[in-house]
């Protein structure tokens, strides 16, 4: 019996099909996520590819670095904090990934780069995206000469009311 984890056995995986081969093949999770990769200008690294599979194989969602080297050691991929910091910010650069400033300590990392906007649960550090309510902002200033503005993110703060003893 192995002891390598699900993820591990597949990005240990050897393919039987040719490099011609494989790259027709749709369907594949790890193929897609090398293609996604590739597609970005980043080359599919072990370290990247598992990261990868961590951050994106669970739909929309938001992360810090320390959550995703968290999943990854549970997951055993031996990678440092260092790197997952790394991975992020060139997932970032790349256009997979959108972070967010949201908490002065920790930088929270989006697997949906789409312009949309955020709820920030302050006392769970939680971050939940906004529904599609049409929310308009308007009378922005003028951008400094020689910028543009390349983008607006509301963040709505929320926190818990606190139950008052009225009688």
């Amino acid at each position: 019996m192995s002891d390598l984890t699900p993820l591990q056995a597949v990005l240990n995986a050897r393919s039987p099909l040719s490099a011609d081969a494989a790259a027709g093949r749709r369907g594949c999770p790890l193929s897609d996520l090398r293609d996604r990769l590739r597609r970005a200008g980043l080359r599919p690294t072990r370290q990247r590819l598992s990261l990868g599979w961590l951050l994106f194989g669970r739909g929309d969602r938001h992360l810090t670095a320390e959550m995703l080297y968290d999943e990854a050691m549970r997951a055993k991929v031996p990678v440092s904090l260092a790197t997952v910091y790394n991975t992020l910010h060139q997932f970032t650069e790349a256009g997979l990934l959108r972070q967010l400033a949201l908490d002065g300590s920790k930088a929270y990392f989006d697997t949906n780069p789409s312009e949309h906007h955020h709820f920030f649960l302050e006392e769970e550090g939680e971050v939940l995206d906004m529904p599609e309510c049409g929310i308009s902002v308007d009378s922005l200033p003028e951008a400094p000469e020689g910028m543009e503005i390349a983008g607006v993110e509301v963040i709505v703060r929320l926190r818990r009311r606190t139950v008052s003893g009225r009688g």
